[in-house]
Order: C-alpha cells, then structure tokens, then sequence
C-alpha cells in the first residue's frame, strides 16, 4: 500500500480548513491551499479557533496545540502541493472549477500522488477524467464539522486501482475517522438517502401537512435525530443543499431530487440559513424562531 506522509489540502474554506486540522493533529506535514491570502488567513484562523477551544476543554494542551499548527503550512499558490502524497480538493462544488485545479495539479505532481475529492454530489470519475491518473483518483468525502464528524465516505471509481483505495481508506483511519466503502453515484451513500429526506420535509410544509416546528421536532423525538429538517437545512446551508439538489436532479431526473419551489425562492432572497442569517428559522435575536419570510 502506497505510504503517504506528506498531505495537501486544495481549499481552506469550512471543509478544507477542517480537513488540514484532522490532517495535522495525525501528525502529517500538511500544506494548504486557498485562492487569496485574505481567504487563506480566515481559514487559518478558524483552525487557530478550533484548536483553543480544545485546548479550553483540556482535550490537548497548549503545546500540542502549536505542535499542531507548526505542521500546517499555508499558500496561495500550487507549487507548494508537488511533493504531497496524497491532495485532498475541497473547493467550490463547481465541476467547472474543480476540472481545472485537478487539470493544474496532474502537471505538477508526481505520478504516484493520489488525487481525491471531497466533493458531495459530483461523480468521482468526471474529476479523474481530466487527468492522467484515474487510476489514482478517489472520493474522501468528510463531514461537517470534520474535526467532529467521524464518519468519511471512501469512493471508488471504475478505475481505481486496489493500492490507491487502500491508501485513501488507510489514510482516512489515520485522521480518526471511519470509513465506509461506496460506489461512484451522485451522492455516494449518505446525501443520496439524507437529500430526498430533507426536499421531502420542505415539500410537507408547502402542503400543509404539519409547521416548520412540529416537522422538526417529529423527526426529533420520532425518530431520533439529532435535530430536524429544517434546522439541519439551515445548518449545511440553503444555497448549499440548493446546489447539491441540482446536480442529483441532473444526474438521476427523478422528482426526490428536485427542489422544491420554497427552497429556490429562499436562495434567490439570500435567506440561505444560520449564515446568513436567517432560512427557515431567523436567527437574528440570538433565539431561533420561525422566519416570517416562509409564513408568507
């Protein structure tokens, strides 16, 4: 199984960012990347943030702490990824864009580096066409938030060999987490089940079959989860959950995919959840009540 020791991260937004801290506190050199500087910093220092709040809750001290982020080197260029073992995208989920930094990288990197997506909803092996190494193309999709989720879906293409599976799978263990196996569909497991379950519960409310509470708080305390629909929606992020829709719309044409009426007007009117915010709750007065723009 091919070693991997060296670790770059394409993106250090709310993902990206995530993944170069688990990257790091396994104690792998890491290196970042972001498009600007200014967005570099805030990503940087959202990992900063993370870290002391650990340290607040005495889950590591102070000195591991820096240890930590003495292993995690930033950049605003690709050069910098050329030596890594293993690059971890997790950019924009824009096929467009995430075929040009793979384009970029198959250039750069040696020929054993492993390429991998974290991508939610795109296929695996539209990624991997653009370059010369589909057999060492890959899906880790991380959760959010990754230093927390424990859950990351390993995905194999139709050519992706054994050795880069196991690494990826490997490499996925040795951050903390645990891996399932999946095949390449839109989706993978988890948004191809979780996505017609939350377009379902919009599509409740719009008929009138219960309030944005009483869904929420059914699926709470009926069937166990953690929080509802809605307040998961607002969480992932309404433009975000828009966008995921889209694309599985597109690649499956059946109706569960496609998003409800409410779900596009509330993207077109920024109310696209705690960021910004308000979605389906308005979180404005620090207390989240029903949003008075789905009431009307």
């Amino acid at each position: 199984m091919a070693t991997i020791e060296k670790v770059g991260v394409l993106g250090c937004g709310l993902m990206g960012s995530g993944i170069a801290q688990v990257s790091a506190q396994a104690g792998f050199d890491t290196v970042v990347r972001e498009v600007s500087q200014e967005a570099l910093d805030h990503g940087l220092a959202a990992v900063h943030k993370s870290l002391d709040r650990a340290v607040k809750k005495e889950k590591m001290t102070a000195e591991q702490r820096d240890e930590v982020l003495g292993r995690i080197h930033g950049t605003v260029e690709f050069e910098p990824l050329a030596d890594r073992d293993i690059v971890v995208e997790a950019v924009v989920e824009d096929l467009s864009v995430k075929e040009q930094v793979f384009g970029k990288l198959d250039e750069l990197c040696g020929d054993e580096t492993i390429f991998a997506s974290n991508t939610s909803s795109l296929t695996i092996t539209e990624m991997a066409s653009v370059t010369a190494r589909p057999d060492r193309f890959v899906g880790l999709h991380f959760f959010n938030p990754v230093p927390v989720m424990a859950l990351v879906e390993v995905v194999r293409t139709g050519f992706t060999s054994d050795e880069t599976f196991d690494a990826a799978w490997g490499f996925a263990e040795a951050v903390g987490k645990r891996p399932i196996a999946c095949r390449d569909n839109s989706g993978f497991i988890v948004n191809r089940l979780l996505v017609p379950y939350m377009l379902d519960a919009i599509r409740a409310y719009e008929e009138g079959i219960g309030s944005i509470e009483d869904i929420d708080q059914g699926m709470r305390l009926g069937c166990g989860y953690p929080m509802g629909p809605f307040t998961l929606g607002d969480f992932v992020g309404l433009d975000t959950l828009y966008k995921i829709t889209e694309i599985m719309f597109d690649e499956y044409r059946e109706k569960r995919f496609a998003p409800p009426p409410l779900l596009k007007r509330m993207v077109l009117a920024g109310q696209h959840g705690r960021k910004s915010g308000a979605g389906f709750y308005d979180y404005s007065t620090g207390e989240a009540v029903v949003s008075d723009f789905v009431k009307r």
